[in-house]
């Protein structure tokens, strides 16, 4: 994952908190929900960035670079 990859990821998950915290504030249950699925959203593309990164390890590993 690039950096700038890392910081969107970041950004998505903080306005997901904003969200969800606005939502509880509010008593906005659809705004608690949209908060939520953005933070795992974010969550699920820092993993899949992970596993890319861990793959491409494993590839180096095996060529020797």
């Amino acid at each position: 994952m690039g950096l700038g990859d890392g910081i969107k990821n970041g950004a998505e998950n903080l306005v997901g908190k904003a969200k969800e915290a606005v939502g509880t504030m509010t008593d906005n249950d659809k705004l608690v929900a949209e908060g939520k699925a953005d933070q795992v959203k974010a969550h699920a593309k820092d993993a899949a960035s992970d596993v890319k990164n861990a793959g491409t390890d494993i590839g180096d590993a095996l060529t020797g670079k």
